[in-house]
Protein backbone atom coordinates (compact mmCIF):
# COMPACT_ATOMS: atom_id res chain seq x y z
CA UNK A 1 0.00 0.00 0.00
CA UNK A 2 1.23 3.48 -0.84
CA UNK A 3 1.85 5.52 2.29
CA UNK A 4 2.32 9.25 2.64
CA UNK A 5 3.52 11.05 5.74
CA UNK A 6 2.40 14.67 6.00
CA UNK A 7 4.31 17.18 8.11
CA UNK A 8 2.54 20.48 8.72
CA UNK A 9 4.28 23.79 9.20
CA UNK A 10 5.15 26.08 12.05
CA UNK A 11 2.01 26.73 14.15
CA UNK A 12 0.13 24.31 11.91
CA UNK A 13 -1.99 21.26 12.64
CA UNK A 14 -3.43 18.23 10.81
CA UNK A 15 -6.81 19.99 10.60
CA UNK A 16 -5.47 23.14 8.95
CA UNK A 17 -6.25 24.36 5.45
CA UNK A 18 -6.05 21.76 2.69
CA UNK A 19 -4.80 18.79 4.75
CA UNK A 20 -8.25 17.29 5.55
CA UNK A 21 -9.31 17.58 1.90
CA UNK A 22 -6.09 15.96 0.68
CA UNK A 23 -6.37 13.10 3.18
CA UNK A 24 -9.91 12.33 2.02
CA UNK A 25 -8.87 12.44 -1.66
CA UNK A 26 -5.83 10.20 -1.20
CA UNK A 27 -7.62 7.68 1.00
CA UNK A 28 -10.29 7.34 -1.68
CA UNK A 29 -7.43 6.26 -3.98
CA UNK A 30 -6.18 3.62 -1.50
CA UNK A 31 -3.34 5.60 0.07
CA UNK A 32 -2.53 5.31 3.73
CA UNK A 33 -2.26 8.94 4.90
CA UNK A 34 -0.56 9.89 8.15
CA UNK A 35 -0.97 13.61 8.89
CA UNK A 36 1.30 14.05 11.86
CA UNK A 37 0.56 16.37 14.74
CA UNK A 38 4.02 17.77 15.30
CA UNK A 39 5.11 18.54 18.87
CA UNK A 40 5.25 22.13 20.12
CA UNK A 41 4.04 23.44 16.76
CA UNK A 42 4.32 27.06 17.90
CA UNK A 43 7.99 26.58 18.84
CA UNK A 44 9.41 23.99 16.41
CA UNK A 45 12.89 22.68 17.11
CA UNK A 46 14.91 20.70 14.57
CA UNK A 47 15.92 17.81 16.82
CA UNK A 48 12.48 17.44 18.36
CA UNK A 49 10.65 17.46 15.02
CA UNK A 50 13.06 15.12 13.22
CA UNK A 51 13.06 12.70 16.16
CA UNK A 52 9.26 12.74 16.23
CA UNK A 53 9.10 12.05 12.49
CA UNK A 54 11.53 9.12 12.91
CA UNK A 55 9.28 7.60 15.57
CA UNK A 56 6.17 7.94 13.39
CA UNK A 57 7.57 6.42 10.19
CA UNK A 58 7.00 2.69 10.43
CA UNK A 59 8.42 1.54 7.10
CA UNK A 60 10.40 3.14 4.29
CA UNK A 61 10.34 1.82 0.77
CA UNK A 62 9.60 2.96 -2.77
CA UNK A 63 5.88 3.17 -1.92
CA UNK A 64 6.58 5.73 0.82
CA UNK A 65 6.16 9.42 0.10
CA UNK A 66 6.40 12.57 2.17
CA UNK A 67 4.51 15.83 1.97
CA UNK A 68 5.57 18.89 3.86
CA UNK A 69 4.48 22.48 4.30
CA UNK A 70 6.93 25.26 5.21
CA UNK A 71 9.10 24.17 8.15
CA UNK A 72 7.64 20.68 7.66
CA UNK A 73 9.62 20.58 4.39
CA UNK A 74 12.84 21.24 6.27
CA UNK A 75 11.89 18.55 8.78
CA UNK A 76 11.47 16.01 5.98
CA UNK A 77 14.78 16.93 4.33
CA UNK A 78 16.62 16.68 7.63
CA UNK A 79 14.94 13.33 8.33
CA UNK A 80 15.98 12.02 4.91
CA UNK A 81 19.61 12.94 5.70
CA UNK A 82 19.54 10.24 8.38
CA UNK A 83 18.26 7.34 6.30
CA UNK A 84 19.82 5.38 3.45
CA UNK A 85 16.65 4.21 1.76
CA UNK A 86 15.03 5.53 -1.38
CA UNK A 87 11.51 6.90 -1.12
CA UNK A 88 8.88 7.33 -3.81
CA UNK A 89 8.97 11.14 -3.67
CA UNK A 90 8.75 14.22 -1.50
CA UNK A 91 6.27 16.94 -2.37
CA UNK A 92 7.22 20.11 -0.57
CA UNK A 93 4.91 23.12 -0.40
CA UNK A 94 6.26 26.57 0.49
CA UNK A 95 9.72 25.16 1.25
CA UNK A 96 12.45 27.55 2.28
CA UNK A 97 16.10 28.00 2.95
CA UNK A 98 15.61 31.72 3.65
CA UNK A 99 12.64 33.65 5.00
CA UNK A 100 11.46 37.13 4.12
CA UNK A 101 12.30 39.57 6.94
CA UNK A 102 8.65 40.57 7.39
CA UNK A 103 7.79 36.95 8.16
CA UNK A 104 10.15 36.86 11.15
CA UNK A 105 9.93 40.49 12.25
CA UNK A 106 9.57 39.86 16.00
CA UNK A 107 12.30 38.59 18.30
CA UNK A 108 10.54 35.31 19.20
CA UNK A 109 10.08 34.34 15.54
CA UNK A 110 13.72 35.17 14.82
CA UNK A 111 14.88 32.94 17.69
CA UNK A 112 12.70 30.04 16.52
CA UNK A 113 13.77 30.40 12.87
CA UNK A 114 17.49 30.93 13.53
CA UNK A 115 18.57 27.25 13.87
CA UNK A 116 16.48 26.25 10.85
CA UNK A 117 18.07 29.05 8.81
CA UNK A 118 21.63 28.47 9.99
CA UNK A 119 22.01 24.67 10.16
CA UNK A 120 22.76 23.60 6.62
CA UNK A 121 21.14 20.67 4.89
CA UNK A 122 23.40 17.95 3.49
CA UNK A 123 22.15 18.18 -0.10
CA UNK A 124 24.50 15.44 -1.36
CA UNK A 125 23.11 12.94 1.16
CA UNK A 126 19.50 13.41 -0.03
CA UNK A 127 19.79 14.18 -3.75
CA UNK A 128 19.02 10.59 -4.85
CA UNK A 129 15.30 11.05 -4.11
CA UNK A 130 12.63 12.62 -6.30
CA UNK A 131 11.49 16.09 -5.21
CA UNK A 132 8.63 18.31 -6.29
CA UNK A 133 8.69 21.83 -4.87
CA UNK A 134 5.62 24.03 -4.99
CA UNK A 135 5.92 27.80 -4.55
CA UNK A 136 3.48 30.68 -4.81
CA UNK A 137 4.28 33.88 -6.67
CA UNK A 138 2.85 35.96 -3.80
CA UNK A 139 4.09 34.06 -0.74
CA UNK A 140 4.44 36.39 2.25
CA UNK A 141 7.25 34.35 3.84
CA UNK A 142 9.13 32.31 1.25
CA UNK A 143 11.32 34.11 -1.29
CA UNK A 144 10.68 32.76 -4.79
CA UNK A 145 14.44 32.82 -5.37
CA UNK A 146 14.74 29.80 -3.05
CA UNK A 147 13.26 27.72 -5.88
CA UNK A 148 16.60 28.03 -7.70
CA UNK A 149 18.45 26.55 -4.72
CA UNK A 150 16.25 23.45 -4.72
CA UNK A 151 16.45 23.14 -8.49
CA UNK A 152 20.24 23.36 -8.44
CA UNK A 153 20.95 21.24 -5.33
CA UNK A 154 18.36 18.49 -5.81
CA UNK A 155 17.40 18.65 -9.50
CA UNK A 156 13.89 19.18 -8.18
CA UNK A 157 10.80 19.78 -10.24
CA UNK A 158 9.66 23.34 -9.48
CA UNK A 159 6.04 24.39 -9.74
CA UNK A 160 5.04 28.02 -9.22
CA UNK A 161 1.38 28.57 -8.42
CA UNK A 162 -0.30 31.93 -8.91
CA UNK A 163 -1.79 33.83 -5.99
CA UNK A 164 -1.74 31.03 -3.37
CA UNK A 165 0.03 33.06 -0.67
CA UNK A 166 1.66 30.85 1.95
CA UNK A 167 -0.65 27.94 1.04
CA UNK A 168 -2.24 28.15 4.47
CA UNK A 169 -5.68 28.10 5.98
CA UNK A 170 -5.21 31.82 6.64
CA UNK A 171 -4.86 32.27 2.87
CA UNK A 172 -8.17 30.38 2.54
CA UNK A 173 -6.56 27.47 0.69
CA UNK A 174 -8.93 24.56 1.36
CA UNK A 175 -7.97 22.42 -1.66
CA UNK A 176 -4.65 22.14 -3.45
CA UNK A 177 -5.13 20.16 -6.63
CA UNK A 178 -1.52 20.59 -7.76
CA UNK A 179 -0.37 18.58 -4.72
CA UNK A 180 -2.87 15.80 -5.33
CA UNK A 181 -1.83 15.63 -8.99
CA UNK A 182 1.89 15.39 -8.15
CA UNK A 183 1.38 12.71 -5.49
CA UNK A 184 -0.69 10.59 -7.89
CA UNK A 185 1.87 10.77 -10.73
Amino acid sequence: MKTIYVVHGWSGSPEEGWFPWLKKELESKNFKVEILSMPNANHPKIEEWVTYLKKQVKKIDEDTSFLGHSIGCQTILRYLEGIDKKISKAVLVAPWVHLKPECIADKESQEIAKPWLEKTINWDKIKHNKYIYIFSDNDSCVPLEDSEIFKQKLKAKIIIEHNKGYFSGEDNIKELNVVLKEILK
